[in-house]
């Protein structure tokens, strides 16, 4: 698949995900992450305390990255496909009035039910602005953390948005995604199936290969921390579409994929 097809492919997927959290009430047990194995019991409750509840049902993330990148009070942060806006208005929260948060989505609907969760959040040290995570609306060293929610899988070129992600950053900077990596090889038709990369995890790099690769566009410590490894019973709910051949899939699948805390620094 090019680039702009998975792009549109994907666009309309959130799209989607951000009119269904849009039309789901609180405790409804539905929305975009219901019963979904990877995007289910992030937070706690304690952190989500006077966030919207939309903004939590639109959270398709496979990890808690304001939790752990050690935001301090003010920074400027970057969200990388921010969607319903969760992790800007933590984000937000934790850098304090001094500091700022930055979402950068390219959906439109999710925007807007970003803007609307800010809002009603009464956040004010926050923006969320349209754009490509491969061209971050955003000058040159401007940002001092970077942060991201299973996001990055979803493009096709990941050279490019890290690179993007060492532009924007001040010297020092931190970046700290969550992410989905690939512990090992897998069959080729989860590689090809367009459903699986837009729920990141046909896109998965090798956990070895996205080390690497941050490297190799400049940054230093990197390292990638999985932290939750994704067994046959996992694999069950999101190879659900393969049919015949789910049992040989899924036990291919088992333990290949994970959550994954991706750190690294911009030398100073």
């Amino acid at each position: 698949m090019k680039s702009e097809e998975l792009k549109t492919a994907v666009r309309n997927r959130y799209g989607q995900a951000a009119r269904d959290a849009s039309g789901c009430g609180a405790g409804c047990g539905c929305g975009p992450t219901a019963a979904n194995p990877i995007t289910t019991n992030l937070y706690e409750s304690a952190e989500t305390v006077g966030v919207p509840t939309t903004a939590v049902l639109a959270s398709l993330g496979c990890g808690n990255p304001t939790a752990l990148a050690d935001l301090r009070a003010g920074e400027v942060v970057l969200d990388l496909g921010s969607g319903g806006g969760l992790d800007v208005l933590l984000s937000a929260r934790r850098v304090g009035p001094t500091g700022k948060a930055y979402g950068v989505d390219m959906t439109e609907e999710m925007l807007e039910l970003a803007r609307r969760n800010q809002r009603e959040a009464g956040v004010t040290n926050a923006e969320f602005l349209q754009g490509d995570i491969e061209n971050i609306p955003l000058p040159d060293e401007s940002v001092d953390v970077i942060v991201s929610n299973c996001v990055i899988n979803l493009a096709a070129d990941k050279r490019r948005v890290l690179q993007e992600a060492f532009r924007v950053l001040k010297p020092g900077g931190r970046f700290a995604v969550s992410d989905i990596v690939l512990l090992g090889e897998v069959p080729d038709r989860i590689r090809q199936s367009v459903e699986l990369w837009m729920g990141c995890i046909a896109g998965a790099l090798p956990s070895s290969e996205f080390q690497e690769l941050l490297l190799d566009v400049g940054f230093v410590d990197a390292s990638v921390e999985p932290t939750r490894i994704y067994g046959a019973a996992d694999a069950e709910g999101f190879l659900e579409s393969f049919g015949e051949d789910r049992a040989s899939i899924v036990a291919a699948a088992d333990g290949k994929f994970a959550s994954a805390f991706v750190r690294a620094v911009k030398p100073k």
